[in-house]
């Protein structure tokens, strides 16, 4: 899949702790990009998906208010050492 111009694989999933965690791979920058609210389900340990998607819409609000609306939303990206 092109995206931008860039080589961008199909979503693919990574298991930690029977939680499945979207991530797209970047061949381009050789680079994993992770879905937020899969990371924040698995740190709450949250069972459903709804209630960690709700926790990051909050934390998004806030980060907006703190930052006088100048939060952007990006990816992290994760890369080996």
């Amino acid at each position: 899949m092109e995206k931008g111009g860039q080589n961008i694989k199909e979503n693919s999933f990574a298991v930690f702790e029977d939680y499945k965690i979207r991530r797209v791979y970047d061949e381009e920058s050789e680079t994993w990009y992770f879905s937020v609210v899969d990371i924040i389900q698995v740190l709450m340990q949250q069972p459903d998906y709804q209630a960690a998607r709700n926790y990051w819409k909050v934390l998004k609000n806030r980060l907006n208010k703190e930052n006088n609306g100048s939060f952007r939303r990006e990816a992290i990206p994760y890369r080996r050492c």
